[in-house]
């Protein structure tokens, strides 16, 4: 998918590294065959590809992930969904790379034949319907799914205590050798007018995600182009937060979480954590730092 994974471990007696990172990296081959829009030969590529009116049976990992990001997109009024990969591509954040912006009347046809709501599910046969020209990109949900995934792969070896990350994403599970659970501190984005103060989070049974865009932006013309599109516009967000970050007990929740939450902006993205129970942090551009009552309370 473009990134690279890594995962601290305290192996059971018997069980040799290399043993536990080939089956690791197994489970994950198998999550990027399936899932993965920087594969032609994907699941999802060869969905993207289908003829209008074509239903495609859907590969277990693909079906739930895809599954779970329309739950999400229902819960958040399309704040988060999984349809808009043709956008992702015309904007340049897609496997081919940097490209000039799409053309307004280009742009238009791509996001009208996205939105969530066109696509069809059937769980008898765990199929979906291509509705035509619609393009599946899973890019803001599958990295914490993949993150779950290495954390239960590993749990099969019978390994209880690790720390995975994957693109910046993490789940702790157990605690370090030492006794400490797995501290992680969130990092700051470095263009920030007053940088708040550093926190570090204990991870014991719990995942972390981050967004922002910081890392992955364009400028073109003086413009600032996000990496996260909003799918309510199909362009790239304006005025996005810094970054956000969301605390769950599942990496893929955390994950799509704090891609909503950028979406809905700093009023509307806390407004929608507090409501939904979330710790949440949201920084913006001029160094202001909010955090949802359940976040505040896991640092007391």
């Amino acid at each position: 998918m473009g990134m690279s994974w890594s995962a601290r471990a305290l192996l059971p007696a018997g069980l040799a590294s290399d043993v536990a990172r080939d089956a690791v990296q197994a489970r994950l081959d198998r999550l990027v065959a399936e899932v993965s829009h920087w594969e032609p030969q994907s699941a999802l590529s060869r969905f993207n590809r289908a003829d209008a009116g074509e239903w495609v049976p859907l590969p277990d990992d693909l079906w739930t992930v895809l599954r779970a990001g329309l739950v999400l997109a229902a819960r958040s009024d399309g704040a988060f969904d999984p349809t808009m990969g043709r956008l992702v591509d015309l904007w340049g954040f897609g496997p081919a790379g940097p490209c000039t912006p799409p053309a307004e009347d280009v742009a238009a046809a791509a996001h009208a034949a996205a939105g969530w709501r066109r696509l069809r599910l059937s769980p008898a046969d765990q199929s979906a319907c291509q509705p035509g020209g619609l393009a599946l990109d899973l890019s803001g949900i599958a990295k914490g799914y993949g993150v779950d995934l290495v954390v239960d792969t590993l749990a099969g070896l019978g390994v209880a205590a690790c720390l995975v990350e994957i693109g910046g994403e993490l789940r702790g599970a157990g605690v370090r050798p030492d006794g400490e659970p797995w501290w992680v501190e969130i990092e700051t984005p470095p263009d920030l007018a007053a940088p708040p103060s550093p926190i570090r989070l204990a991870l014991h049974g719990l995942a972390v995600a981050t967004s922002g865009d910081y890392r992955l932006m364009r400028e073109v013309a003086g413009r600032r182009l996000s990496h996260t599109l909003d799918p309510r516009t199909g362009a790239p967000l304006r005025d996005a937060p810094a970054s956000v970050t969301v605390l769950h007990e599942r990496c893929m929740m955390a994950d799509a979480l704090s891609t909503v939450l950028t979406v809905l902006g700093p009023d509307a993205g806390m407004a929608y954590a507090e409501a939904e129970g979330l710790a949440a942090r949201i920084l913006t551009r001029d160094g202001r730092e909010r955090l949802s009552r359940a976040f505040a309370a896991m640092l007391d």
